[in-house]
């Protein structure tokens, strides 16, 4: 049943039962949870191990059992999904008009940090205009992206507005595939705005959980483009009804069948994450 890769979908489900909750969720559960969406249990510990590896989530061991919670990093990147979906939307109807560049020249022989910053700069809402300058709508904070990768000594970061003989409309055709971004929202609504849409799945949690991992993926997807310089009709703004309505719908009684199932512990005051340790492979 599930389409997306096993971690994004873990992405999905702790955006929702984990962000802003002091507790540590029990691996076992997490498993009976992801059973329902057809994702198998190795699968599930191959996620885990791979985030406690990367320092997203980390272990609380009570007796045999194996908690996890989230790890600031973590809770970081949950943060910028929940601002997303339910601060930015997925229509840019406020810009201003101004630009931001970076520009950047790094040799084959730092591939690989041109590699991660060219995937860093995605993730923000860049595209390439041309070789080695990148530009986003409105102004975007770079710093910790340039600072992260350290590159910040050979990176270029400006705000600007387009002068004739440039237009505005012209840099969103040259810099972004919009016909890509478009069809993605249109497979979104292929799937979810139907009349019994995910029918398939065994239950409003695995519903709720598909639909969140989808949009997640799409928004996070989105540059986030001046609403001004987009087709009559833009899908995004059916699709971003779709997914606030089927939301609604399947949040209560995935709320309730969530606290059937996840077995949580509180986590000590002043102690809500501790490092990263061994796979989590104990017995559930």
């Amino acid at each position: 049943m599930a389409t997306a890769r096993p971690q994004s979908l873990m992405l999905g489900f702790l955006g929702i039962y984990g962000l802003g909750r002091a507790t540590a969720v029990y691996s076992g559960s997490v498993i009976e949870v992801f059973e329902r969406i057809g994702v198998s249990e190795e699968a599930v510990r191959s996620t885990l191990t791979r985030m406690v590896k990367r320092e997203l989530l980390a272990r609380h061991r009570r007796g045999r059992k194996v908690y996890l919670a989230l790890t600031p990093r973590a809770a970081a990147v949950l943060e910028d999904g929940h601002r997303r979906i339910w601060e930015t939307g997925a229509v840019n109807r406020d810009w201003n008009g101004s630009w931001t560049l970076v520009g950047f020249s790094l040799p084959d022989s730092r591939r690989n940090e041109r590699h991660d910053l060219r995937s860093q700069l995605v993730w923000a809402g860049f595209g390439p205009l041309q070789n080695g300058l990148w530009i986003a709508a409105g102004t975007v904070d770079v710093v910790r992206i340039v600072e992260d990768l350290g590159l910040a000594d050979a990176v270029t970061v400006l705000t600007a507005q387009a002068m004739k003989p440039t237009e505005s409309a012209d840099l969103v055709g040259k810099a972004f595939d919009v016909a890509a971004i478009a069809g993605r929202y249109r497979a979104f609504l292929s799937r979810w705005d139907v009349p019994r849409p995910a029918e398939e799945a065994r239950d409003d949690l695995a519903r709720q959980l598909l639909l969140h991992t989808d949009w997640l993926q799409l928004v996070r997807q989105d540059p986030h483009l001046p609403a001004e310089h987009l087709a009559d009709g833009w899908p995004a703004v059916r699709a971003e009804t779709v997914f606030r309505t089927l939301a609604a719908r399947y949040e209560p009684a995935a709320a309730r069948i969530a606290a059937a199932l996840l077995d949580e512990i509180a986590l000590p005051p002043g102690n809500a994450v501790t490092a990263a340790g061994a796979e989590p492979t104990e017995d559930t």
